[in-house]
């Protein structure tokens, strides 16, 4: 009989060692063999985060239980989480209960067309150039933005940096830029900027991409919208190279020659009255508020200086301007700067 009961204490010892190994190992133990994210937003259902882990992670039983125990579900924070492999099942929960979400630092800048802006998405974010490529042509965004073309909803990124969830997809990424877009062009000196010129967004991104492209001497900004502003009142043609050089599809042109004026295109402001379609480059935000807030003055023309100094020289008269177009054409002959 001793030995009996010897032997039923040593098998609920066993018992019980195995049963406290396999508990700490539901709790403490790796649950998760890979790394996967966790999105958050104030309409996910709770059902939808269990399901997520359910599908990514083992011991489900004790992540119920110790979620049940923090009241994750009542306490659930917007966000994006990252849940690293070996994560425990303890570790997990508080880390959607406690954690910090999982984001990145975005910039996009100097972007020309939507291919690049593409590219530029591309390189920092997971989604492959592609479906951002795909998106940003997406007609239905398009439309549903209010615009005719992709290049018409290029407008809508601004230049800056943003944060956005490591896991963001192209559509909500897009979905994002026009919600900031909508939030930069609320501001009561832009709507009285817009108000003042009688220029939709659209307008002032279009001029604001020719200002960008033509100097980057900030201070010459304004006084070249102005330009662009009295030659608009006038019904004057534009005659802006860089709408030229978009149109040829090579903005690395150094010297616009006559028959570079000919290209049949709607961007070509040398053949077409008014504004091109849409922009013809990702304006910074100074050139978009030197637009807003352009120079009054009775300048029609601006020519480069010989100097090469990256800024330009203002003219009132066609007469005064043909005077510094030619010192400035001397002087690309003189460098043997033929195009």
């Amino acid at each position: 009989m001793r030995k009996f009961f010897i032997t039923l204490l040593l098998i609920l010892l066993i018992g019980g060692a195995v049963s406290a190994y396999f508990g700490y190992q539901m709790f403490y133990g790796p649950a998760v063999a890979e790394d996967f994210t966790v999105r958050i937003t104030p309409r996910t259902d709770y059902e939808l985060v269990l399901n997520k882990i359910r599908s990514n992670s083992k011991y489900n039983f004790a992540f119920e239980f110790y979620a049940d125990y923090l009241d994750l579900e009542h306490s659930l924070r917007s966000g994006t989480f990252l849940i690293e492999k070996d994560m425990s099942v303890m570790t997990i929960v508080r880390t959607l209960k406690y954690g910090e979400s999982k984001t990145l630092r975005l910039t996009i800048n100097n972007a020309r067309t939507p291919e690049a802006l593409a590219r530029k998405i591309a390189a920092k974010t997971n989604i492959s150039e592609e479906e951002m490529l795909r998106t940003l042509r997406d007609t239905t965004l398009v439309k549903e933005f209010g615009f005719n073309s992709a290049e018409e909803m290029f407008s809508i990124f601004i230049p800056n940096t943003y944060e956005v969830f490591c896991d963001i997809e192209a559509r909500d990424l897009v979905l994002k830029f026009k919600e900031e877009s909508d939030k930069f062009w609320a501001t009561s000196s832009r709507k009285e900027g817009l108000k003042r010129l009688g220029f939709t967004p659209l307008e002032v991104m279009t001029l604001a991409s020719i200002v960008h492209e033509e100097t980057n001497a900030q201070s010459e900004m304004a006084r070249i919208a102005g330009v662009y502003i009295n030659r608009l009142n006038k019904n004057m043609l534009l005659q802006a190279d860089p709408t030229v050089k978009y149109a040829l599809g090579d903005p690395s042109i150094k010297r616009i020659l006559k028959r570079h004026l000919k290209v049949e295109s709607p961007y070509n402001t040398y053949i077409h009255e008014g504004l091109p379609p849409a922009p013809i480059a990702m304006p910074d935000v100074v050139a978009i508020d030197a637009v807003l807030n352009y120079e009054e003055h009775d300048y029609l023309y601006f020519c480069a200086r010989p100097e090469f100094d990256g800024k330009h020289n203002f003219a009132r008269t066609l007469s005064e301007h043909e005077v510094n177009a030619k010192a400035y054409h001397d002087a690309l002959n003189k460098r043997k700067i033929k195009k």
